[in-house]
């Protein structure tokens, strides 16, 4: 038996008592300076919106500071107090939080509930990120754009109230449970970039090819490449229709895809009559954010201007290979030398049209994505390779934890 487990028998033999955090806690809101008041020194501050983004669970330290004379107009935390955003764009995120641990009073911005408790900190954060806590934050919270939890009714979230020794012992388990996760973490992804250089090596290795051996040609005269269109004013044309055409934006697409697979928005027919349709199996190319990166389309749908289109080339390409010889370095540096100077670089389809490509057989083809595929799939593949590995340990973590903070609950 282990030392929770004797803890729990010794301490809690009918189970742990759930109080209401309001009962154990007293819950303000936070203050209201902006992002417009930071200072380089001064008084400690957090901002709402830096608990999504720039901490993780505890904190000893804060990235910004404000002046003492706006300090003294805001809501402050003490040490051991909780910190929680309690505004999002989604459910899943609302009410991530911060352990405050450092020494010093702090000022927090509005759009947060601080927490004044007298249980352990760190017990009480890693509780505040259990599935049972996320649970009771998807009934509270509000709203639709703009997802909500007001402090008071965070007050009737149920939380387990073991005695001071075991909120110490879960606190051990999962601080040297993290830092090994964290450890992994960090080794995997120090391997993932190792294993996607060489990736992108070998990559390079197979798509050099030599002039004397395959013959080239301008790309314009193999593909059918034309620039997107957009309707305007583009928000007249925005429908929730399901039977709308599909909208294809550059941030529906995650970096790393290799496919379009599904868009946010949609377009009504009078607008896609206006814009530029690409159907699947078609190629789009961004001519800017993301600039040269090719997407192979899974769906139909319109595109705007900030992408090229590419089709017509099977006769040539297959798409697989087609994708990867885009991708490759070298041709990614021809069409950022080619492309418009300028404080954002700009892909014409004149200038993809001009790129000399290699037109090798199709079984080379063939071959060679063969071996990319797979390599491609150990690198970026989510499904398996090293991100499903990584992937598994947090979820691992997050299994043992949810394990460790979930109670036999004690019965009046």
């Amino acid at each position: 038996m282990g030392r929770l487990e004797r803890l729990l028998e010794e301490l809690c033999p009918e189970g742990v008592e759930y109080k209401r955090l309001g009962d154990i806690a007293s819950i303000t809101r936070g203050g209201n300076f902006q992002k417009k008041d930071y200072q380089t020194t001064g008084v400690p501050c957090i901002h709402y919106g830096q608990i999504y983004t720039q901490y993780r669970l505890f904190a000893t330290s804060t990235f910004s500071y404000v002046s003492p004379e706006t300090a003294k107009k805001q809501k402050m935390a003490a040490t051991n107090d909780i910190i929680m955003a309690v505004t999002s764009e989604n459910v899943e995120d609302v009410c991530k939080c911060v352990a405050w641990l450092g020494h010093e009073p702090i000022a927090v911005s509005g759009h947060t509930a601080i927490i004044h408790h007298k249980q352990n900190a760190k017990y009480l954060a890693y509780y505040f990120n259990t599935l049972m806590f996320h649970e009771q934050k998807r009934k509270i919270a509000h709203g639709t754009k703009v997802i909500e939890v007001t402090p008071d009714k965070l007050k009737d979230i149920k939380v387990p109230v073991p005695p001071f020794p075991i909120q110490e012992e879960i606190v051990r388990i999962l601080d040297s449970f993290s830092e090994c996760t964290a450890q992994l973490s960090a080794n995997l992804e120090k391997e993932f970039t190792v294993r996607k250089k060489q990736y992108e090596y070998y990559r390079d290795e197979l798509l050099s090819f030599q002039k004397r051996d395959y013959h080239y040609t301008t790309f314009g005269a193999v593909a059918l490449i034309v620039r997107g269109a957009s309707p305007r004013p583009i928000k007249k044309f925005m429908t929730n229709d399901k039977n709308g055409v599909n909208w294809i934006k550059i941030g529906d697409v995650p970096p790393e895809s290799k496919y379009i697979t599904a868009t946010k928005e949609k377009i009504t027919k009078a607008g896609a009559g206006k814009s530029r349709y690409v159907k699947p199996g078609d190629f789009v190319l961004s001519n800017s954010m993301s600039f040269g990166r090719p997407y192979i389309m899974k769906i139909d749908g319109c595109i705007h201007d900030g992408w090229l289109s590419i089709s017509e080339f099977n006769k040539t390409y297959s798409p697989d290979f087609l994708y990867h010889l885009l991708s490759s370095n070298a041709v990614q540096k021809a069409m950022a030398k080619r492309a418009s100077s300028g404080t954002v670089q700009n892909l014409n389809a004149d200038i993809v049209k001009s790129l000399e490509l290699p037109i090798p057989p199709l079984e080379e083809q063939a071959r060679i994505v063969s071996i990319l595929d797979r390599f491609d799939a150990l690198c970026n593949d989510l499904t398996s390779g090293l991100p499903a590995e990584i992937a598994a340990r947090r979820k691992q973590y997050e299994y043992y934890r949810d394990k460790l903070l979930n109670f036999p609950e004690k019965r009046a």
